[in-house]
């Protein structure tokens, strides 16, 4: 690890971003980038409405499905993601964990689509056979998917100084933004229907990009001198969590992610449902939109890694959340294509600045020593959050479905109240000590 660190101190400009170890850690970014925009936010949620939806009502109870869907992966996580933290510190391994990940995540993937072009006559639950399975699928592919991004995020503190994070972090989410449009070339195997045809090629581009921090990427095991069972993590989280005045800045910041993340995580989650049925979008114009977005995002995640270098990670925090507050309330009362281009250029901006300055801001103010076990617990804040967010969002558009479009707009604007709130909390941070 400390020999990784010497390498990259002296490096700079390109230097620093085309080191083999940086470039591999950035590129796995881009592979699960695919995963995430490909899976989560298009297609997914397109096979779904194509599948359920027919008119407003129906697109509601499409929304609501999707929300849940997404809520029950993010429970899962919050019941283990505190616990993979502590297996990083103890063990020293992340590559070994993000590999086992991928193979899960990939393998479900894959079987999303097999599943997704077979036709059972049996239903469970009132839902078709078929369908059932994919979302079952779905549940663990994304847990697995956003497991390894426990480890994957932890691993930016191996790779250079507290000066070059900034930069590395800011670089590997640009680079992860171009997995997005690598992911949407498999929309030329899906057209406007047969959505389920998407998730076979996403698997296999998330594991093709995956391969160079595979074979690259060193990992550093520590010397284990006493076995521990998984399980008993918790109580060194407990520990932890009873010490939490000796971190007070750590938890009040974990508070306000938890809200900005909120925000994030559902709007990513609902993004394609609600520009086909609020603004009326077709799916080839919302891929053109997305694109537009992530090239946004690219700019963005590329620039914010310089000012959370020059003026600070937590200031940076605060302009992209207020940036994102202004875009939630573009697109809810957007009543036009016109603002929802804009509104999509803007969320394109905060959602990959959130990503470089939040990951930079937790190595910063997180002790080295239980930096595994913080990163796990910001993982597990950011869950619970992924579990609220959506299901605030599709409990509104469940109980008002009779307002139609109205409905999809109270849940979106609800977002703007959770990201309001962690702004505040997120003001807090900087008085405690």
């Amino acid at each position: 690890m400390e020999q990784r660190k010497t390498q990259s101190q002296d490096l700079r400009g390109p230097a620093l971003y085309f080191s083999l170890p940086i470039l591999a850690w950035a590129l796995y970014d881009a592979a699960n980038t695919i995963f995430s925009s490909n899976i989560n936010t298009i297609f997914f949620p397109l096979y779904l409405k194509e599948i359920i939806g027919s008119n407003e009502v129906q697109d509601q109870i499409a929304s609501t499905l999707i929300s849940y869907s997404n809520a029950f992966a993010s429970l899962l996580l919050v019941l283990f993601s505190p616990l993979f933290g502590v297996l990083m510190d103890r063990t020293g391994r992340k590559k070994k964990y993000i590999i086992v990940f991928t193979i899960f995540t990939v393998i479900c993937t894959v079987l999303m689509g097999v599943f997704g072009g077979i036709t059972f006559q049996d239903s469970i639950m009132g839902i078709p056979m078929s369908l059932f399975i994919v979302i079952l699928l779905f549940v663990l592919a994304k847990f697995t998917y956003h497991s390894s991004l426990v480890f994957y995020d932890a691993m930016i503190s191996d790779l250079g100084t507290k000066e070059q994070l900034p930069l590395i972090s800011g670089f590997g989410v640009a680079v992860g933004y171009m997995g997005t449009l690598i992911g949407l070339l498999v929309y030329i195997f899906v057209g406007d229907g047969d959505f389920y045809r998407s998730f076979i090629p996403t698997g296999l581009l998330f594991l093709l990009l995956s391969l160079p921090l595979f074979f690259i990427i060193k990992d550093s095991p520590k010397q284990i001198t006493e076995k521990q069972s998984f399980l008993s993590g918790y109580k060194e989280i407990y520990q932890t969590f009873k010490q939490a005045k000796n971190y007070r800045k750590i938890f009040t910041f974990m508070i306000a992610y938890f809200f900005l993340n909120d925000a994030v995580a559902t709007t990513i989650a609902m993004m394609a449902v609600y520009a086909q049925a609020i603004v009326g979008f077709s799916t080839g114009k919302f891929i053109v939109l997305y694109l537009v977005s992530t090239l946004s995002s690219i700019i963005g995640s590329f620039i914010f890694g310089y000012i959370a270098k020059r003026i600070g990670a937590y200031h940076s925090i605060k302009i992209v959340g207020i940036l994102l507050v202004v875009a939630l309330i573009i697109a809810t009362a957007a009543w036009n294509e016109l603002m929802f281009w804009i509104a999509g250029s803007m969320f394109g901006i905060a959602l990959g600045s959130m990503w470089v300055t939040s990951r930079t801001y937790i190595v910063e103010i997180t002790p080295e020593e239980k930096r595994g076990q913080f990163f796990g617990l910001f993982a597990f804040s950011g869950k619970v959050s992924s579990i609220v967010g959506p299901l605030l969002y599709g409990s509104i558009t469940l109980i008002f479905a009779d307002l139609g479009d109205t409905a999809s707009r109270m849940a979106l604007g609800s977002l703007i109240i959770l990201t309001v709130i962690g702004l505040i909390v997120h003001g807090k941070v900087q008085t405690d000590k």
